[in-house]
């Protein structure tokens, strides 16, 4: 049985993906397979030393290509012209895999997602044929080998009858930086702190006449007073008065600001005014689609993606794998950061569901910034309506997010950082940019 090495690799910036880690990916991208192929299985399983193996019962043999990400960590097996059988379910968590998600790419690529406790060697390869089909086998802990191969890594395993070992790529380019995060400068990490509604727009609208443009309002400016004061943290408000922003405008603020993370903050309705509780979304992977589909569609806009990166100067396929690389990235940093933001949560008020949704809204669709959209409560609850309305309870919806927010930088510091400064010296004290 051959097996390639796939190893984990250390939490980089999203721009590290994209310059280091896309352009290689592109020049090595596997030829679509000679037949659509089916995914018949899926079986995940996992032993006391922490190890797991995931197969894949196909069709036909295809070409594959997987390579890990972090932040958080993942391993993503992409296998073109491929197809989950109808009703096919998904396993669930076992041992270091957190969970298992699938989604379609573009060239009618199945991806499949492998959310991982943590980083973790992994190796693949066609291990066999039954008569339900080809199998292909990923096994993942530190039984597998490790090699000093490049950061992110792609097997592309060529169709045919005999499993052949995976090819590896070329070590990528030197790596670059945002402009606005060159190394060790010590910067602050900005955080784009979004105020739903507003103006002739007043939301959702409580029994006792209170606006959800205004407590939303009362919530960002305490989000944001937290933030600025706390060291190596700045906050940036999409609206920091009572007027009308459109959505698209608000992520376009945030990205020209360049910031680090977006969180939009609302107050939920329902007709069943008995329903309450906070919830806490990030963006679909059909709403990440959509938005690419729209920017590598609008040509003349020749927008940027994060650290320079101009998709009009792509071909169609090049910015296609740019901005799928972008994207994906992004979802997985916002939904570690909005489940430490759900934690928080947890600790002032009842939480409507327990995991963070996702779904398409519009104000998430950054390809390049973690995004979360926080319902803070149903203001057509009447307790929560009234609670709504108080300064202090709005102060404890503000610490909560605040408090998810900085425990995730904590983990998780962009490059260039004082946070990431401050976790490189194993903790202490933020030094200020500048401070020798």
């Amino acid at each position: 049985m051959s097996m390639t090495a796939a190893p984990a690799i250390s939490r980089p910036t999203v721009l590290r993906l994209l310059l280091t880690a896309a352009l290689v990916a592109f020049a090595c991208l596997p030829q679509a397979s000679r037949a659509a192929a089916t995914v018949r299985a899926v079986e995940l399983s996992s032993d006391a030393a922490g190890t797991a193996r995931l197969t894949l019962t196909l069709s036909e043999k295809v070409a594959s290509k997987v390579f890990t990400l972090s932040g958080p960590s993942r391993l993503v097996i992409d296998l073109p012209a491929t197809h989950l059988a109808p009703g096919l379910r998904l396993p669930l968590a076992a041992g270091p895999v957190r969970s298992v998600r699938s989604g379609a790419q573009p060239g009618r690529t199945l991806r499949l997602v492998l959310q991982l406790q943590s980083p973790l060697p992994a190796r693949s390869a066609f291990t066999g044929r039954s008569k339900q089909g080809y199998r292909f086998t990923v096994a993942l802990g530190r039984g597998a080998p490790s090699a000093t191969m490049p950061a992110v890594v792609a097997a592309a395993t060529a169709a045919g009858d005999a499993p052949g070992p995976a090819e590896a790529i070329a070590p990528p380019p030197q790596s670059q930086r945002p402009a606005h995060a060159p190394s060790n400068s010590g910067r602050d990490i900005l955080i784009a702190i979004d105020a739903g509604h507003g103006g002739q727009d007043p939301g959702a609208s409580g029994q006792g006449g209170t606006h959800e443009k205004d407590v939303v309002l009362a919530i960002a400016r305490a989000l944001a007073r937290r933030v600025d004061e706390e060291p190596g943290l700045k906050a940036y408000l999409t609206r920091d008065s009572d007027h009308f922003v459109v959505l698209r405008d608000r992520i376009n603020k945030a990205r020209a600001a360049h910031a680090d993370l977006f969180v939009s903050v609302h107050a939920d309705s329902i007709a069943n005014r008995e329903v309450s509780g906070s919830s806490v979304y990030v963006l679909s992977d059909h709403g990440a689609s959509s938005e690419a589909a729209r920017w590598l569609a609008d040509r003349e806009n020749a927008a940027d993606l994060k650290g320079g990166v101009k998709l009009g100067d792509q071909n169609r396929q090049l910015a296609s794998v740019l901005m799928d690389l972008s994207q994906t990235a992004s979802i997985g940093s916002s939904m570690e950061a909005a489940e430490r933001v759900l934690h928080a949560l947890d600790h002032v008020g009842e939480i409507r569901k327990s995991q963070v949704q996702q779904a398409g809204f519009l104000v998430l669709k950054s390809p390049d910034i973690p995004s979360m959209l926080v319902e803070t409560a149903y203001i057509s609850n009447p307790g929560e309506e009234s609670r709504l309305r108080t300064p202090a309870h709005q102060e404890e919806i503000a610490n909560a997010i605040f408090t998810g927010l900085r425990d995730y930088f904590r983990k998780s510091p962009p490059d260039g950082t004082a946070y990431a400064q401050q976790k490189s010296r194993g903790g202490g004290a933020i030094v200020a940019a500048g401070t020798p």
